[in-house]
């Protein structure tokens, strides 16, 4: 059985002061919908990482992940696992098949839509403990999460991952995971396609991490790169929540 879910989409719009100067406000919108009617996208939490600090914050993330997904599932939302580049690991997985047996939905036609410059300087990878980057090392999804062979599916193909939002009728998604500077924004399946494809999307904003070293402009802390990433995507692309919204137990 669905129930409802409250939740408080923020992002922040240009206005004016009593001066007329412009400056970014705090919007709130409330949203209430069948919990039936949501989906969350887990992006790229990887059993591995290349950078040993992303891979530490991936795994102090996992506990209190894992909570909100099973609180989220008991209420009827549907659940997509989306650990790009490892596909091969879920051939013959039911969630994978699920996905793979859905006739295909074309999406719409992308929106034009202004692309401003990220507020941190992520070009040297941005592992803040000294790797180098060494390309792919990951080979599944982390251990900690569940799938559930019965109702999640799994894909990181946005068009697969369009045509089930529209075979279950999902007006609203919700993406957790890594890294909001680049999967969160850039895969297919996440923030910046679905925007352009016009469908509803917000980031949950304290499951995520940034790929950023301090070593790199605009030299501040790893979690102030963080929320500098959160607060661009809730000026330019899509509105966040906290994960208290789905699953208020206490967080890690």
């Amino acid at each position: 059985m669905s129930e409802n879910l409250h939740l408080h989409l923020r992002s922040y719009g240009l206005g004016h002061n009593e001066r007329g100067w412009a400056i970014w406000r705090e919007e709130i919108v409330e949203r209430s919908l069948a919990a039936d009617r949501v989906a969350i996208v887990i992006c790229d939490m990887w059993d591995q990482h290349w950078s040993r600090g992303a891979a530490e914050r991936v795994g102090a993330m996992v506990p209190r992940m894992e909570a909100v997904l099973a609180a989220a599932r008991a209420k009827g939302v549907h659940i997509v696992h989306a650990p790009s580049e490892t596909m091969g690991f879920y051939t013959d997985h039911p969630a994978r098949q699920r996905i793979l047996s859905l006739p295909p939905v074309e999406p719409p036609p992308n929106r034009e839509l202004p692309d401003p410059p990220l507020p941190i300087d992520d070009r040297d990878g941005g592992s803040d403990t000294g790797e180098p980057e060494t390309g792919r090392v990951w080979t599944r999804q982390h251990a900690g999460l569940t799938i559930d062979a019965e109702r999640d599916v799994i894909s990181d193909n946005g068009r697969e991952v369009y045509s089930y939002l529209r075979q279950n009728a999902i007006e609203q998604v919700l993406i957790m995971g890594v890294h909001t500077n680049m999967c969160v924004l850039r895969r297919s399946f996440a923030i910046k396609q679905m925007v352009k494809w016009g469908q509803p999307i917000a980031l949950v904003r304290d499951l995520t991490d940034t790929m950023y070293n301090p070593a790199s402009a605009p030299y501040v802390s790893h979690d102030a790169g963080t929320q500098l990433v959160i607060g661009y995507i809730e000026r330019f692309w899509c509105p966040s929540i906290s994960s208290q919204e789905i699953f208020p137990g206490e967080q890690q």
